[in-house]
């Protein structure tokens, strides 16, 4: 079996995976709560919570499981990108299993794992397809040809989609985190109610700075009383904003690779309205949506295990190349 390890930002996860890409067990353990009171996630509030629950989730993961250590054949963990106080975390603790049961260690790139999360059974996506990967930190296009790699093809030029997400809930007046606040209010509203810019900027990029600053606008404009009564149309026209230029920046993604599948992978995944939205596209399941071990684990299959003991001398990377 290979034991995951996901330490990059708020969620403290392990996970056994078999080779075949079955899932024994998946743990994670969400600091929201706790970040909840400010806003947004805390480094260094982060990186305390990671030490107290990595020993215990492994444990937990490990329990449901039923199977020790021993089973273990190579241990997978997120080394980047993320903040890198929390990802020394997740990192020293696959290194002390590694090198204390004698197993492989093998480090894995963040964005390489929900992209892996397509891979896990019952039934995997197998390459090439077009992927949408978009998360608080991350808004990408990628073509993946392969399990093991993928090429770039557009990005965000400011602020991610779940960054978007979740600036637009605080303009509102909504909890954290924004994107699960914002979904289930813009149920109960218009999406038609306003007109919210949709930048075009050259390529695949997105740009969400412009659509931000116009939440912004509409808000200030309306008095308290208001406020209260155009939430919901706000939020609903706000997200089908963001829904509309992740699909039509996949769609002419794919249109431009010629790889007509294609997926959606990352925390705004979830979103209710971009799943509704892409019908014909493959999305992870909710439950690999977010940060997970699964698709570390999942990840860790492809790539090439570090020997001992250079493996002790990894280091985390707080951004991507």
């Amino acid at each position: 079996m290979i034991l995951g390890i996901e330490t990059s930002c708020d969620e403290t996860a392990a996970a056994l995976v078999t080779p075949e890409g079955g899932v024994i067990s998946s743990v994670v353990a969400s600091q929201a709560e706790l970040h909840a009171r400010y806003g947004g996630v805390v480094p260094e509030v982060a990186s305390r919570r990671h030490l107290e629950l990595v020993g215990p989730v492994v444990r937990e993961a490990l329990e449901e499981a039923r199977v020790g250590l021993d089973a273990v054949e190579r241990v997978g963990v997120t080394r980047g990108p993320g903040l890198i106080g929390a990802l020394l975390v997740g990192l020293s603790a696959a290194k002390a299993i590694s090198w204390s049961r004698g197993i492989p260690l093998v480090p894995v790139d963040h964005l390489h794992g929900h992209v892996a999360s397509l891979y896990l059974g019952p039934e995997p996506l197998e390459p090439p397809f077009t992927c949408l990967l978009a998360s608080g930190g991350h808004t990408l296009l990628l073509a993946v040809r392969d399990h093991r790699s993928f090429e770039r093809l557009g990005t965000t030029l400011d602020d991610a989609a779940g960054e978007a997400f979740d600036k637009g809930a605080r303009l509102l007046g909504l909890g954290y985190p924004g994107g699960a606040a914002i979904d289930a209010l813009a149920r109960e509203g218009d999406p038609d109610a306003y007109r919210f810019p949709i930048a075009r900027v050259p390529g695949l990029d997105f740009s969400f700075s412009g659509l931000k600053t116009a939440l912004l606008y509409a808000v200030r404009e309306l008095g308290d009383g208001e406020l209260d009564a155009r939430r919901a149309d706000l939020a609903a026209s706000y997200q089908r904003a963001i829904v509309t230029a992740l699909t039509r920046r996949l769609h002419e993604a794919a249109e431009e690779t010629g790889l007509e599948q294609v997926a959606v992978v990352g925390g705004v995944a979830a979103n209710s309205e971009l799943r509704a939205a892409l019908p014909d596209a493959v999305l992870a399941p909710l439950s690999l949506c977010t940060d997970n071990a699964a698709m570390i684990a999942s990840a860790a299959r492809f790539a090439d295990p570090v020997a001992l003991p250079e493996a002790l001398e990894l280091d985390a990377y707080a951004s991507a190349a």
